[in-house]
């Protein structure tokens, strides 16, 4: 059967919204900034206690230029006779050939005789401690409020990558590195937060010092201001073309970042295998060459990034010093005043001393976008189709009869793996599912939860197709019990009430009695209080198992996956989880995929998969009667004569 009038992109899979890896770093930033957009307000805010701190900032140097002309013109004034005029004493300073001299002193506001003004210059001294001290209260009010900005994005934007993982198809978690995945959603995270509370606002606070401090340049000497611009092309070209360079770097430290995750998280979790395989040496070499490579990334880029303060240095030391020769020059000749001189000094310390903070910042940002691009990634991940609930068919009182109608699907486009695959399931009949590695026994479990979408053909459920009910109210009436066990990091009564609200205690109880978990669990020290560590190693992989088990008891779903749930159990207690999952499956329909054969032997229908095809149905006798593919596998287990 077709799948013509389903919506849908090629091999009739849902589209979601398009989108790939960010364009460039441009594009990356003004998305990243975009995300600020809601708080608008409070940016604001930041800017303007920004400026208020900048220009309480840059209005320093001014005053106290101020007082230093006070103390010097006192000075100056103390060595002069008293009683006599300022113009006097120029003219005969004229008079007698000292014209440089004299030009000095008339462009001094002197008292011949005066001495120093303290008075005034403690004021000034006390005005410039109060600017300073506005100044740095408005700088950690816009330090604070813009932490506040940056968490509040970044808590925004994980909430955002969350939701987005649960939207995106399973095929999309099948295709990355797990390691890699996490590295993004925390160490990327966190790197972006970094860029955004430190990064953003020192980068604004020092484009405002660098406007303020050439403003007060240009007020005080317009020679001095111009000369000093010559600093601004070579400093920007420098920072650019370092930037460019350590900007690939960057990007390659996060990548290699969450390869090493990726391998170190792997590792970790198969640390028996690895050893018990002797693949240690192996797996040591592999973290090795993973780590090297990330070493070379991150010194590449630390290297080049540390370029750029010392290269800055120089240029701002050269403007200094031809500052302060021009400078002392205009002093002697009356142009500019001493306390000018001290104050245009401070200004361009604060005009350059900026210019190389715009440039350490932008390796922050460098970094920052890197992480970005990557996060961006994740969210640009193609999505599973939006199904409103709404609109989609329910089934009121699901019986559990499932109908495969000559079902196709493949992972990749140029290779089928399921064909022709057509089965009917009656409410409470127990399916088992057996074939050789590969066959597609799991995917078709897969494809009746729309993990995965089918290429064409259709699946029932009571006689709905699954493509019109909406994947949340198709998966709740399923319970499944895993091959590889998972456990949150919680207590035991959490994890077996895991999936069911306001679930009783008793009904707790009951379920793990009923998976043969309850005497274990009050074996331990805490009972069902007992907390399970995040990789469950606190307790054997066969009670995991029971505990999952457990949990699907207690879900009371209508249809019962079981994915080689007995694997990890000894025959004991496989013989009572068998027994149990008799009584569970009950008026339920249960679906078994099992390797091994004598797990299944009271399925009502066996159905043996080959190369992605169904090959026999029947019950165990009657497909051991029939002397094929089933009596092989079976033959291949056991060695007792089947006749």
């Amino acid at each position: 059967m077709s799948m013509m009038g389903r919506p849908g992109g090629p091999f009739g899979r849902p589209m979601g919204p398009g989108g790939g890896k960010p364009a460039n770093a441009k594009s990356t930033l003004r998305r990243l900034l975009g995300r600020l957009g809601n708080q608008k307000l409070v940016l604001f805010g930041v800017f303007l206690a920004t400026s208020l701190a900048v220009t309480f900032s840059v209005l320093g140097p001014r005053a106290l230029g101020q007082a230093t002309n006070l103390v010097f013109d006192g000075l100056i004034s103390k060595q002069l006779p008293k009683g006599v005029s300022k113009a006097d004493i120029i003219a005969q300073l004229r008079a007698s050939g000292r014209d440089q001299f004299a030009d000095m002193l008339e462009g001094m506001n002197i008292v011949p005789g005066a001495g120093v003004d303290f008075d005034a210059v403690l004021k000034v001294a006390l005005l410039v401690i109060g600017l300073y001290v506005l100044s740095a209260f408005f700088q950690w009010l816009q330090g604070y409020v813009m932490s506040g900005i940056a968490q509040r994005t970044i808590a925004e934007l994980r909430r955002d990558v969350q939701h987005k993982l649960g939207r995106v198809p399973l095929k999309y978690i099948d295709g990355q590195s797990r390691g890699d995945l996490l590295s993004r959603v925390t160490n990327d995270i966190d790197n972006i937060g970094t860029t955004l509370q430190q990064g953003l606002s020192q980068l604004l606070s020092s484009v405002l010092q660098v406007i303020g401090g050439l403003t007060m340049m240009f007020l005080i000497s317009p020679l001095l201001a111009i000369i000093s611009l010559v600093v601004i092309p070579a400093s920007v070209g420098a920072a650019a073309a370092i930037g460019k360079k350590s900007q690939v770097q960057f990007a390659a430290q996060w990548k290699h970042t969450g390869e090493l995750n990726g391998q170190v998280e792997e590792t970790h979790t198969g640390h028996s295998l690895v050893l018990a395989f002797g693949q240690r040496e192996s797996s040591l070499k592999k973290f090795n060459e993973s780590n090297n490579a990330l070493y070379e990334a991150s010194f590449k880029a630390s290297f080049l990034s540390g370029l750029i303060p010392p290269v800055m240095g120089i240029l701002a030391n050269i403007n200094y010093v031809s500052i302060a020769v021009i400078g002392a020059l205009r002093v002697t000749s009356g142009q500019m005043t001493l306390g000018d001189v001290q104050a245009f000094i401070q200004y361009s310390r604060q005009f350059t001393m900026p210019l190389s903070g715009i440039a350490a910042q932008m390796n922050q940002l460098q970094s920052g976008l890197a992480s970005a691009e990557r996060v961006f990634e994740v969210l640009d991940a193609e999505e599973e189709e939006p199904q409103p609930r709404g609109s989609m068919a329910t089934i009121a009182e699901p019986r559990g009869r499932v109908v495969f109608d000559d079902v196709a699907f493949r992972y990749v486009p140029e290779t089928p793996l399921i064909h022709d695959f057509t089965l009917t399931v009656e409410p409470g009949q127990t399916v088992a599912i057996v074939g050789p590695t590969g066959a597609g026994k799991t995917t078709i479990v897969n494809l009746l939860m729309r993990f995965y979408e089918i290429d064409s053909g259709r699946i029932f459920i009571d006689g709905v197709d699954t493509f019109d009910i909406a994947r949340e109210d198709l998966r709740s009436m399923f319970g499944m019990v895993l091959q590889d066990t998972w456990l949150f990091g919680g207590t035991i009564r959490e994890n077996i009430a895991y999936g069911r609200d306001n679930v009783t205690e008793e009904e707790i109880y009951q379920a793990a009695r009923d998976a043969h978990a309850d005497r274990f669990i009050r074996t331990l020290p805490d009972g069902y209080d007992t907390v399970i560590e995040d990789d469950a190693a606190n307790i054997s992989v066969g009670e995991r198992q029971l505990l999952t088990i457990a949990r699907a008891f207690l879900a009371d779903p209508t249809i019962l996956i079981l994915d080689e749930a007995t694997s990890s159990v000894d025959t004991r207690t496989e013989l009572l989880i068998q027994q149990a999952m008799h009584t569970l499956r009950q008026g339920r329909t249960g679906f078994i995929i099992a390797h091994r054969l004598s797990t299944i032997r009271d399925a009502d229908i066996i159905v043996v998969m080959k190369d992605g095809g169904i090959v026999e149905v029947g019950s165990h006798d009657v497909l051991i009667k029939r002397n094929g593919h089933y009596r092989e596998l079976y033959q291949s287990q056991f060695e007792l004569p089947l006749d």
